[in-house]
């Protein structure tokens, strides 16, 4: 599979890097009839790509083989160490089956990918990717802040 090391096993999270700043994530499905599969939180047409204010009210779970989100990726299982995974077969698994199709609001400050692929996996959200971006935002309104200038 692609540029994975080690190789994913179902309910790994899988990152799709994107640019320098930002990578896409998915949970590895495992495989149909021999094509990898990986569900992932997605806009669900060209119309809402654009997104307003960092939000995309038209966004779902969707099951896409991997190689049509990114043909380079790794395994990003980020939070092992200090949460365990969830069973993929009794909870992963219908937890994605189950928001496969339905409406999600995707925001990239609080319901990104890597938001849903992290609560699928661990039972909690979280983006260090938006947590890098916090970290440098944060120090520049902080004086402000504190002297009631903003």
């Amino acid at each position: 599979l692609g540029f994975s090391h080690p190789k994913p096993f179902p309910g790994d999270i899988l990152e799709f890097p994107l640019n320098k700043y930002f990578s896409h994530f998915g949970i590895y499905y495992g495989e149909r009839d021999g094509v990898p599969y990986v569900a992932h939180l997605t806009c669900r047409d060209s119309e809402t790509k654009l997104l307003l204010f960092g939000r995309a009210l038209k966004s779902e779970v969707k099951l896409d083989p991997v190689e049509l989100v990114g043909r380079k990726y790794k395994v990003r299982n980020l939070l092992d160490e200090v949460h365990p995974p969830r069973d993929f077969y009794s909870l992963v698994k219908p937890a994605i089956d189950d928001m496969i199709g339905r409406d999600v609001t995707f925001d990239i400050l609080f319901h990104n990918s890597e938001h849903q692929a992290t609560l699928f996996r661990y039972g909690l959200k979280k983006s260090t990717q938006i947590e890098k971006v916090y970290a440098q935002i944060l120090p520049t309104w902080k004086k402000p802040f504190e002297k009631k200038k903003l």
